[in-house]
Order: C-alpha cells, then sequence, then structure tokens
C-alpha cells in the first residue's frame, strides 16, 4: 500500500518522518457492522503513540464504539467506515497529539500527570515544552491509560481501569497483566520514558526513573510555574444551565477587565464555549451581556467575537436573534422602532444570514420575550424585511435574464446581493473620519 509522510502537508519525497498507509476492512452486517483497522499497530509505531489513542480518536470523531484485541493486533471501530475518510481523521490526530506546534516535527513525547490532571508536550527536536494545546476528548483516555502504561491494561472505555485491580488480586505473576502491577501503577504522577542522558548512566533501572520524574517535574515546574495547565474537570458533566451560568461568568469577567476585544480573550471565550458544550447557545449570553441601548456602536466593536460564534453555524444566529429580542424589550422605548435598522447592522455585518432573516420573520415565536412584544418587534422589522425578499427577488430574476449584472465585492465574507433600491428607513450615515460615533442609530 505505500507509506505516507507522518505530516501530510509536507510534499518532499524525501521527508524522513513515514509511516505505513492506514487499511482498513469491514466486517459483519447489520447492527454488528464493523470497521478492522487492519495494520494500526505498525501505523501507531510509526507515529510514536500507543495504537489505542488514534483508535479511540476515531471513535470520538465518528461518534463509535472502539474495541481493542491486543492479543491479534485488531483495533475496531464499530460501523462501516472507509479507509480514506480514517486517514484524513489519523491527520487531525497528529495534528493535535503528535507535531510539535513549534517545528512541526513529530518527534514529540507526552508527558502525564495523573494527580494534576494536565497533559503536557516534549519535542526532542527543538526543545519545545509546554501544555497540550487540544480540549479534545480524547485527553480523558489519555490521563486514565497514560503512554508508558502496558497497552493490555488499557480497556476500551473510560472504566476500564478496573482490569489492573483484577490483575493485581490474581498476582500478576506473569504474562501482560505482572506487568500491569508495576510499581509505577501505584505511582500519582505517570512520566514518558527517562531522558535518554540520563539513561546512559543507568546503573539501576529504580534509580534511572526516580531521576527522570524529579528532573521532568522541576522543568515542569519552571517552565509551568503561572501558566494555566490543561485541567479536565466535571463541568462537562453538569447541567446545562449550570454550564451555561459558568460561560456567563466567565464573559462577565472579561467584560470587566476590558479586554473582551482582545484577540486572546476572544479565543479564550471561544475555547470557553466549546469546552462547555454550549457554543450555538452562547451567543443568547454574549446578547445579554454586552448589548444595550447603545447596541449599534457596541456590535461594531463586538464583531469579531460575535463572527467566532456565528459564521455557518445557523443554530448560534438563531439564538442570537433571540438574544436581540430579550435586549430591545428590556430597552423598548428607544429600540423597538429601529428594529429595521438593528437587524440590517448585524446583516450587513455578516453576523446574520439572508435566509436565517427570512425564516424568522415567518414566524412569532413567545421562546424569548411575550408573544405580544415579539408581534411588535416583527411588525417594526417588515420594512428591512420587504427590503430583503425584494432583493431576493431581483436576484433571482437577475440570475434566469442573459442581462449583464453589475455585483458589488466589498470586504464580507460572501459576495453581496445584487444591488437593491435603497430603504431609507433602513439608510446608515457614515462620516469619513470613521470615529466610534460614524452610526447614529436615532438617524436610521
Amino acid at each position: 500500500m505505500g507509506s505516507l509522510n507522518v505530516n501530510r502537508n509536507v510534499s518532499d519525497a524525501f521527508y524522513r518522518y513515514k509511516m505505513p498507509r492506514l487499511m482498513a476492512k469491514v466486517e459483519g452486517k447489520g447492527n454488528g457492522i464493523k470497521t478492522v483497522i487492519v495494520n494500526m499497530a505498525e501505523v501507531a509505531k510509526a507515529i510514536g503513540r500507543p495504537a489505542t489513542y488514534p483508535t479511540k480518536f476515531f471513535g470520538c470523531e465518528l461518534g463509535a464504539q472502539t474495541q481493542f484485541d491486543f492479543k491479534h493486533d485488531r483495533f475496531i471501530v464499530n460501523g462501516a467506515h472507509d479507509a480514506g475518510k480514517l486517514q484524513d481523521l489519523l491527520d487531525g490526530f497528529i495534528r493535535k497529539y503528535v507535531l510539535c506546534p513549534e517545528c512541526d516535527n513529530p518527534e514529540t513525547e507526552l508527558m502525564i500527570s495523573t494527580r494534576k490532571g494536565t497533559i503536557h508536550q516534549g519535542c526532542k527536536a527543538c526543545g519545545y515544552y509546554g501544555s497540550l494545546e487540544s480540549n479534545h476528548k480524547l485527553n480523558a483516555y489519555i490521563l486514565k491509560n497514560p503512554p508508558n502504561l502496558n497497552p493490555a491494561a488499557q480497556g476500551s472505555s473510560l472504566t476500564e481501569g478496573k482490569r489492573n485491580k483484577r490483575s493485581k488480586k490474581n498476582g500478576g505473576e506473569n504474562g501482560e497483566g505482572g506487568r500491569s502491577s508495576s510499581p509505577e501503577d501505584n505511582n500519582s504522577e505517570l512520566i514518558v520514558e527517562a531522558p535518554e542522558k540520563l539513561a546512559e548512566d543507568d546503573g539501576n533501572d529504580n534509580w534511572a526513573v526516580d531521576v527522570s520524574e524529579a528532573a521532568v517535574r522541576a522543568r515542569m515546574q519552571d517552565l509551568t510555574d503561572g501558566a494555566k495547565g490543561l485541567t479536565i474537570d466535571e463541568d462537562t458533566d453538569k447541567t446545562e444551565k449550570e454550564r451555561m451560568d459558568i460561560f456567563y461568568n466567565k464573559v462577565q469577567k472579561a467584560r470587566d477587565s476590558g479586554l473582551i476585544s482582545d484577540s486572546v480573550t476572544i479565543k479564550e471565550i471561544v475555547a470557553e464555549a466549546e469546552r462547555l458544550e454550549v457554543k450555538s447557545k452562547a451567543t443568547l449570553v454574549l446578547a445579554e451581556l454586552l448589548f444595550d441601548d447603545k447596541i449599534h456602536l457596541q456590535l461594531k466593536k463586538h464583531r469579531v467575537l460575535f463572527l467566532r460564534f456565528c459564521h455557518e453555524d445557523q443554530k448560534a444566529q438563531r439564538y442570537l436573534l433571540g438574544g436581540i429580542e430579550q435586549v430591545i424589550g428590556l430597552h423598548k422605548s428607544s429600540l423597538l422602532p429601529k428594529v429595521s435598522a438593528i437587524l440590517k447592522l448585524f446583516y450587513d455585518a455578516d453576523i446574520l444570514e439572508e435566509s436565517i432573516l427570512l425564516d424568522w420573520a415567518s414566524k412569532i415565536s413567545k421562546k424569548y420575550v411575550s408573544k405580544e412584544l415579539s408581534q411588535e418587534i416583527h411588525n417594526n422589522a417588515n420594512q428591512f424585511i420587504t427590503w430583503l425578499r425584494e432583493a431576493e427577488e431581483e436576484e433571482e430574476s437577475g440570475d434566469d435574464s442573459d442581462d449583464e449584472v453589475e455585483i458589488e465585492y466589498n470586504d464580507r465574507v460572501h459576495t453581496s446581493t445584487l444591488k437593491a433600491k435603497p430603504v431609507p428607513p433602513v439608510a446608515v450615515k457614515s462620516n469619513a473620519d470613521d470615529n466610534e460615533d460614524d452610526v447614529d442609530i436615532d438617524a436610521i
């Protein structure tokens, strides 16, 4: 089947890091159908990770159960999956857990602290050392099944560690069960292999392990002092309301600190929403905390943050519309007459898509505000919705004709709609000096 570059972004035929092409075989039928990754052991050896890790990664990405048969080197993912698709998923695993974030070389090791619940990565090629950047679900499995743990002691699920206890009860006299009850199992911090320069002077195996652990701990302390490690907590097991409250507090602190528009803070907020699995619904919280009767100015300030949540996520856009309704309800006297202008601002900023706005306009909902207020909001949005529908109809009729169509291009993510007749109630006045007060919502 040939070999591939471990980093498939590298096209150099003489790239020194190679791996076998993934081979998959579908077995069974009906509910019992499964995909056996025939050469997973060889692939795992080439990338320097236990074969259970990429297999489990496939299961997480595909939403499928996984099984390991170490005796026969069979690594199984339930369901029928194409080898090409699995190869692409393997590329994702390699980017997250194998390649060095600094030099992109695969000469890395994972260093696990089960007591602290942290995963660090060290690179032999460039000397990089730091916390693993990925927040993937696989991290929980890695913490329970460190790389230096005997593979036969690793289970197919996160609760399979009970097998170790059974091995100890049976004495662990020989075979793989015996190795699983080594002194390392009682150590609260399990570290990947001892550094080579220490292992060379090794006169006593136990002495070498102890020294390597002490050295790595000291290095971890120096390099990560004051830094935030990758901590695995139980937040994802909480109810959605509790997770939304955690996210609310995160955004509130960022807003109060004045750093809410900072690029680093934006990335942290997005990562927190993904960790808590509330990314789509998070726009409700953002609207509540970041908007008031100055929504036209605040949208300009926080546009990048909302784009990170709403771009190509229609569910997030629908929740945002609900949040906008709530803000309008809180500032009804000043914002209700300007609903059309507000929606056009979000549309022009590429935060709300045309299809979502038209779908929203097609029905009255009392999910976020009272039915009476929702009706008023929709009535005041009629001017903008009418303009949007006319623009859509004009675009469709233009597509059917052979006439040359003039299309405007600007800095938006996609091309603008065909030119429509300007609608006075939603026109936005802009000044050449482009200062913060360039939009006068009262004049819209």
